[in-house]
C-alpha cells in the first residue's frame, strides 16, 4: 500500500469513529433530554430531595471498589506479558488502564491504542506487543459478558425474575422451562458450529465472510493463548476476571445502601442492575443518559419509585465515571512526566 492511498484511508477511518462518537453521544443526550421532559416540576423536586438524603460516603465506597476493579484488572493484564518474558510496572500498567477507560469516554476504543503507547513510554515495551495482549483480553472479556448476561437471564433473583416470565409471557402465549431453553440454545450453538465447520473452506472465497472468519480465528487464538500461561496463571487470569465482575456488581451492592428505600435490597437486586447497566453502557457514550434509566427500571421491579431509582442510577454511573475521570487525568500528568525523564 503507497503513501498515497494510506492517507486517504486514516482519513476515512477518523471521519468513521467521529461519526460513531456523534451517533453514541446523541444517543446519550437524547435520553438525558428525553426523560428530563418528561418529569414535572414535582418529580424533579422529588429526584433532587433523593439525591440531598443519599449518604454520600456510599458513594465514595464505590468509587473505591471501581478503582479496585480497575486495579485487578491491571493485575490480570501483567499476566499476559509472561509468555513474552515481560514484566511491566504494576503502576504504570495500572495506570495505564485507567486512561484507557477515561479514553474511551470521548472516543471508542481510543483507550486501547493509548495504553499500549503509554507503556511504551513508561516500560520501553513495543507497542505492537501490548496490542496483542490487549486483544487477547478484550476477546476474552466479550465472551465472558455473554456468560455473565446468559447466567443472568437464566437465574434472575427473586422478583427479577418474575418480571422477566410476565414479560415473556406477555409476547407469548406458552413459555418453555429454563431447562428446555437451555438445551434448545446448545442445541443451536452445536448445530452453527457444525455448519460453520462444514461451509468454511467453500464461503472462504467471499470477502464479507473471509473478515468474519478472521475475526473468529483471530478470538479462538486469543482466547485459547491464555491457557498457555500455565495452568497456575491461567488459574488467576480466570480468578482475577471473576473477581472483576463480582466488584462491578458490589459497586451496586453499595450503592442501594446510600438511600434508605434501597438499604434491604441485596446482591440479587445489584446483579440485575448490572444487567440493565451494561446494555446502557454498550448503546450509548459512556452509558450517558441511558445508564441512569435502565438501572432506574432495574429498581421498579423491586417497588422502588422513579426519584430514587433516577437518583440512585445518577449516582452509580457518575461516581464510576468521576473517579475514571480525575485518576485518569493525575495518571496523564505522570505519564507526561515520565517521558519527559526518559527523554532527558
Amino acid at each position: 500500500m503507497t503513501e498515497n492511498t494510506a492517507e486517504p484511508m486514516k482519513k476515512n477511518t477518523k471521519l468513521i469513529d467521529i461519526v460513531k462518537l456523534v451517533v453514541f453521544l446523541g444517543i446519550g443526550f437524547f435520553f438525558v433530554y428525553w426523560f428530563l421532559l418528561k418529569l414535572d416540576a414535582q418529580q424533579k423536586d422529588a429526584i433532587w430531595q433523593s439525591f440531598r438524603e443519599a449518604n454520600y460516603l456510599w458513594v465514595a465506597a464505590v468509587m473505591a471498589c471501581i478503582l479496585l476493579a480497575h486495579f485487578v484488572r491491571a493485575l490480570r493484564w501483567q499476566l499476559l506479558y509472561k509468555p513474552m518474558d515481560i514484566k511491566p510496572n504494576l503502576n504504570n500498567t495500572f495506570g495505564a488502564v485507567i486512561v484507557t477507560y477515561m479514553a474511551n469516554l470521548a472516543f471508542p476504543r481510543l483507550g486501547e491504542v493509548l495504553r499500549c503507547a503509554l507503556l511504551k513510554t513508561s516500560d520501553d515495551i513495543a507497542v505492537e506487543k501490548s496490542l496483542g495482549t490487549v486483544v487477547t483480553e478484550r476477546c476474552f472479556d466479550v465472551l465472558a459478558f455473554g456468560v455473565v448476561v446468559l447466567i443472568g437471564m437464566l437465574a434472575m433473583y427473586g422478583q427479577a425474575k418474575e418480571w422477566l416470565f410476565s414479560a415473556l409471557a406477555e409476547k407469548l402465549q406458552s413459555l418453555p422451562s429454563l431447562t428446555t431453553m437451555a438445551v434448545g440454545l446448545l442445541a443451536v450453538l452445536v448445530a452453527v458450529a457444525l455448519l460453520y465447520r462444514l461451509l468454511r473452506k467453500r464461503m472462504l472465497k467471499y470477502a464479507f465472510f473471509a473478515k468474519i472468519d478472521s475475526l473468529i480465528q483471530g478470538t479462538l487464538s486469543g482466547l485459547i493463548s491464555i491457557f498457555h500461561l500455565g495452568f497456575v496463571n491461567s488459574l488467576l487470569f480466570l480468578v482475577y476476571s471473576a473477581l472483576i465482575y463480582f466488584l462491578y456488581i458490589a459497586g451496586g451492592v453499595i450503592i442501594l445502601q446510600a438511600f434508605p428505600e434501597t438499604m434491604g435490597l441485596g446482591f440479587g437486586a445489584a446483579f440485575v442492575l448490572y444487567l440493565f447497566g451494561s446494555v446502557g453502557m454498550t448503546f450509548s457514550q459512556g452509558g450517558l443518559g441511558l445508564y441512569p434509566v435502565l438501572v432506574w427500571q432495574a429498581l421498579s421491579i423491586y417497588g422502588i419509585g422513579q426519584s430514587v431509582g433516577l437518583a440512585a442510577g445518577w449516582l452509580l454511573w457518575s461516581s464510576q465515571q468521576v473517579i475514571v475521570i480525575l485518576v485518569g487525568l493525575a495518571y496523564l500528568a505522570y505519564f507526561a512526566l515520565v517521558k519527559k525523564k526518559n527523554n532527558i
